[in-house]
């Protein structure tokens, strides 16, 4: 199954989330929502004001792409989402089901087909960077082309084609009919035409979008707000290839434009003016602009001189500015969850009492007050807080027990480390990561036994360490640096889409055990509450004392940010990337910071 790798998003930066409960029960099948008509909205919104107001942002890397159906990370996937419309949206608040494309969804009865009704006044766009004008894109007889149930049925097929090279198509395919059988057939030059007429995705008319599922998955609602199933224009792709995303190609449908993107340089969003106002946000930012600059030391030396508008906060400065600024900070939790992955198809950690001593060995509440400074919370098991499903985040799971892990360690035929093999721990570039690896090779040491020359700790970029762990077991490392944060929020979106044995792409290469009948039986199940009963079973299942611990959960991230007293971020966006459009500043109170 497919990782995906995260840090904490400079975007992510205000407000919390109540840590105390898990979310709600997905939607029913049954449920219908309804917005006002095409012709009931609001007239397109006026060009924008002749001073825009400007988010001025930066970031410590490039996008890798503003494909929807490619992006995996979480600085393309904040762009795509202010540019592309997704089919449904979901409220930061309550979690619950809201419109965006799609005006009304109903589930057949069986649970295995959903018919969404579209609005048909959503515009394709193209932007001039060099005018800075934006204009509807008109079709080949000069009609003006809205968004339609089609381009979200050629985006979802697309999704599935094998060789797009979509990560995330690995989440989206076992739930979508016939998906799965298109993207893994075994020729991806060849894949038979009936095969992919067979997807269960259609268009009857412009504003009806139906998606046929290969079994009644309970949260398939809860995954439809996700930018991989956003629409795309086929006719522009079919033109330009990949460079389809590139500034003055790129057609998109959402609150902003591509106005600038300099690989390695600088990149800005511009307001969308023809956007149907019901849709244009709450927020009153007209201008996105995003500088590179080489690590976060640097972007809080610009936050500190007004130069940008939010910040994360480097750990060597966290303590001083708690103290000078404390008014201007807030600490958020972003739901993602940092761990430790084992390759389970080599030795040691083929072996589950190893894995398990290297899990207990690790003294995670000492690791987030001390070394990340009280942002992070203990993991024991998988799935955080405010995921349907997930339990209560100290009941499930063994955590730091350091006389476990020797049991387990002796068991293993290693007792104090003896004879253990020399392993290899990959991290991420970066201070920050090295030392939190040199945490773990102290702590390995201090109650296992196991020398630090035992555990040789590697760094990579983050687009290598991705292919590294997908190597064959021969080359891959032994343990490695990662995360997961949640992509809709759900339970099945853990265990299901990361540790579940059949997935095609699973770098751990778990063979299949009793936990994975009851991940199956806990997907399909409608009853909310035995589906949050199986999901702890599972969760015992993987991390319990007599748990597989196929990963070593560490922490759920909490991170402090600093924000300027004139931002307002609005809700905070958990799932489908920042939303700028809903965000506002106090543009005057911003100028006289500046001392304009």
């Amino acid at each position: 199954m497919m990782e995906r790798f995260v840090t904490v998003s400079m975007a992510v930066l205000l407000l919390t989330v109540l840590l105390a409960a898990c979310g709600p029960a997905p939607a029913s099948v049954e449920e219908t929502r309804v917005v006002p008509s095409a012709d009931e909205q609001i007239p397109p919104s006026p060009s924008a004001p002749a001073e825009p107001v400007i988010l001025d942002n930066y970031s410590t890397s490039d996008i890798p792409t503003l494909d929807p159906q490619l992006a995996y990370d979480v600085a393309s996937v904040n762009y795509i989402e202010n540019l592309f419309v997704n089919l449904t949206g979901l409220d930061p608040e309550g979690l619950e089901l809201l419109p965006e494309a799609a005006t009304g969804w109903q589930g057949r009865e069986d649970g295995l087909a959903y018919t969404f009704t579209l609005r048909t006044d959503i515009p394709w766009i193209q932007h001039d960077p060099e005018t800075g004008e934006t204009r509807q894109v008109l079709d080949e007889r000069g009609n003006p082309r809205f968004v339609t149930a089609h381009d979200f049925a050629y985006a979802i097929k697309r999704a599935c084609d094998p060789n797009v090279g979509s990560y995330y198509s690995s989440v989206v395919a076992p739930v979508i009919k016939g998906c799965e059988a298109v993207l893994y057939f075994e020729d991806p030059a060849a894949v038979p035409p009936e095969l992919v007429e067979a997807i269960g995705v259609s268009a009857p008319a412009d504003d009806t979008l139906v998606i046929e599922l290969e079994f009644p998955a309970s949260y398939f609602l809860s995954m439809t707000p996700m930018w991989t199933l956003a629409a795309t224009p086929e006719w522009v792709i079919e033109e330009h290839g990949e460079a389809w995303i590139e500034p003055g190609n790129l057609v998109t449908n959402g609150r902003y434009v591509l106005h600038e993107w300099q690989p390695g340089g600088q990149r800005s969003l511009w307001r969308n003016p023809l956007m149907p106002q019901d849709l244009r946000g709450t927020g009153n930012i007209e201008r996105v602009v995003t500088r590179i600059v080489p690590e976060l030391s640097t972007g809080y030396a610009l936050w500190l001189k007004n130069e940008v508008d939010a910040t994360g906060i480097p750990d060597l400065e966290l303590e001083t500015h708690l103290e000078e600024f404390p008014e201007e900070t807030s600490q958020v939790p972003d739901l993602s969850v940092s761990y430790f992955g084992f390759a389970l198809d080599k030795p040691p950690f083929d072996n589950v009492h190893v894995r398990r001593a290297f899990s207990a060995a690790f003294d995670r509440q000492t690791f987030a007050e001390q070394v990340v400074q009280g942002q992070c919370l203990p993991m024991v098991h998988f799935a955080p807080p405010g995921i349907f499903g997930a339990p209560p985040i100290d009941e499930v799971g063994v955590g730091f027990d350091p006389a476990y892990a020797r049991e387990q360690l002796a068991e293993a035929g290693y007792p104090d480390c003896e004879g253990f093999p020399q392993v290899t721990l990959l991290t991420f570039e970066g201070q920050d990561s090295l030392h939190d690896a040199e945490y773990a090779q102290a702590q390995w040491e201090e109650h296992l036994g196991c020398s630090p020359e035992m555990i040789q700790i590697e760094q990579l970029p983050f687009n290598e360490l991705l292919e590294a762990v997908r190597a064959p077991a021969e080359t891959r490392p032994h343990i490695w640096d990662a995360g997961w944060a949640p992509d809709y929020p759900d339970e099945n979106n853990w265990v299901g889409d990361v540790l579940w044995c059949k997935n095609q792409e699973n770098p751990r290469r778990r063979e299949c055990s009793a936990v994975d009948e009851l991940i199956v039986e806990a997907r399909e199940e409608p009853v909310p509450e035995q589906r949050i009963a199986l999901y702890r079973q599972i969760e015992e299942g993987f991390f319990g004392p007599e748990g597989e611990m196929p990963i070593a959960p560490l922490c759920t991230w909490v991170g402090f940010g600093a924000v300027h007293g004139w931002l307002d971020p609005g809700p905070l966006e958990l799932f489908s990337g920042v939303q700028w459009y809903n965000w506002t500043i106090d543009w005057e109170a911003k100028k006289a910071a500046q001392g304009r």
